[in-house]
Order: C-alpha cells, then structure tokens, then sequence
C-alpha cells in the first residue's frame, strides 16, 4: 500500500500499486509524483520505485499519452462533492425551523459523509462542508435540546403571572364595585348574605368572580368580610388596611373572616386581597396577622 502526495499538497491513501499504475496511465502521476510506501516515513519520487518502472515508461510513449488524455482531463476535474456532505448542511440549519428534528439526521449523514470521503481515496471531496453540517447540525440539535428543557418552565411561569395579574384585576373591579354599591346606598356596603348578587348590576361579567387558579366547579373563587357587611364606609378608621375582598376556596356569596381563605395559596405563597380604600395586594401568610378586619 502506498500514499501520494499530489501536487495540489493533498495526501491520497492508502491505495494499492494498481491504483497508482491506473493514476500514471491517467497522467494523475508521474516520474517526479512524491510516494510514500507503507511502513516508512519517507517520500520518494515515484521513479525510485522500480515496480512502477513499467508503467511509468508506457505512460511516456505517445500513444499511452494520446490514450490518457481523457483521464488527464477528467483527473483535472475537481473530485465530485459529496451529496451527503451537501444534505447534512442543509439539514443542519433547516434544524432551526424544526426545533432540532431535521439536525439530528443532518448529524448522522454529516458523520457517514465524512467516512465516505476518507475513505474514497480523493475520488469524493466536499470534506468542508460534511464537516460544516456536522457541526450545525450538533449545535443545533444541542439548542433545541436546552430549548426543550427550559422553555415549558418559562412558560408555566408567564401562565402563573398571568393568572395573578387576572386575580388581582378580579379584586380592583370587586372592590370598586362594592364602592359603587355603598355610594348608591348611603355609603353602607351590602349585608353579607347577597353581596354577590347586589354586585352584579355594577360586575356584571360572570368571569370578575373566578379566579383562574382556583377550582373550576365553582362560581365566585372570592369573600366579602363579614365584619364590614351592612357598615358604612365612614365606619371604615384605617381603609388602606382593612379587608374588604378576598380570595377563598368557593362559593357565591360567600362571607367571613380570616378562616375562609384558601388552605394553600394559589398565587405563589400569596393570597390576593382587596383593601376598604381600592386598592389590591397580593399578601403572604407572614402578613396575615397585621391585615385588619375589625372597621
């Protein structure tokens, strides 16, 4: 087995003596061709090697020169590019439209592609561009793994924020509606057996009373605080503290204190309440006992 060094500076092999006899009688090689045998380090003119002696003095008669001289011109051409390397490219950035699909199938044709052009002897190029799709197509296919991994807990956490902010407009519009009742009736808020139906003139879209983080069979997800029912808001000494709308488990007009809210927090360790002035916080547990429910 031997390697040849062209004159373009590219390695070819190994190949056997009838290849190389095959590239002489094509004009791919000649007397001065650097060759290397198997099993040393040194190059040497293909002249030196007496088992080319023959082929080499055929290939300088006229008529082996006027016979090669298609293979000299079809030698001239560069090596046909290999279509798996062309496909593994294409794959490989079509992998960004697909979510990675097509880049894992442009990894392995890259990797075969690249096998198939060692291995050719020089007869298959495009070694650039198989190495290109394998590439792509592993970088690609890695972004949409990480992607995978955590873009449905992105997206859990934009549905929870959304869901708190839905709840805290829920509380804004019930607060401003108890206010609008209070206004229409003396300033005194509703009892709290039927705040939710006096409410509906004022919030009259059923969807105000439902939390979208809570149980899905029921009505009105908030309660009003018993204490205020019936009060005057003038009653009311510090609004901005005192309770007047919050979350519970269920129920349509649904009343009471501190008991009612729900077990476990549905808004990421928080409660959402309504204050006596207007305005809506979401409180956690450890504020619970400085809220006011007492006017």
């Amino acid at each position: 087995m031997y390697k040849l060094l062209a004159a373009d500076q590219k390695e070819y092999g190994p190949v056997s003596a009838d290849q190389i006899r095959t590239w002489i009688a094509q004009g791919r090689a000649n007397a001065r061709t650097q060759l290397q045998a198997a099993g040393s380090a040194k190059w040497k003119p293909l002249a030196e090697f007496p088992e080319f002696a023959d082929a080499l003095r055929a290939a300088a008669s006229p008529a082996a020169r006027r016979s090669s001289s298609a293979g000299v011109q079809r030698a001239a051409a560069a090596p046909k590019t290999s279509g798996l390397a062309i496909t593994s490219l294409v794959l490989g950035c079509l992998g960004l439209l697909t979510l990675g699909i097509t880049s894992l199938v442009g990894l392995i044709l890259g990797i075969i592609a690249l096998v198939r052009i060692h291995k050719s002897g020089g007869q298959v190029g495009g070694k650039g561009m198989a190495l290109a799709g394998t590439i792509v197509s592993a970088v690609v296919l890695l972004l949409a793994l990480v992607a995978a991994a955590v873009v449905p807990g992105m997206l859990a956490k934009a549905k929870q924020k959304a869901n708190h902010i839905r709840c805290m407009n829920n509380v804004k519009q019930l607060n401003l509606g108890l206010m609008m009742y209070a206004s229409d009736n003396n300033d005194r808020l509703p009892s709290g057996t039927n705040w939710c139906d006096v409410l509906m003139p004022y919030v009259k879209e059923e969807k105000t009373y439902v939390c979208s983080s809570g149980k899905p069979d029921q009505r009105c997800h908030y309660a009003f605080n018993v204490k205020l029912a019936g009060r005057e808001m003038k009653d009311i000494q510090t609004p901005s503290q005192t309770v007047l709308i919050f979350e519970t488990d269920g129920g349509w007009n649904a009343a009471g204190g501190e008991e009612l809210l729900p077990a476990k927090p549905r808004h990421s360790g928080a409660y959402a309440v309504g204050f006596a002035d207007g305005h809506a916080e979401l409180v956690r547990a450890a504020r619970l006992e400085k809220l006011r429910w007492e006017p």
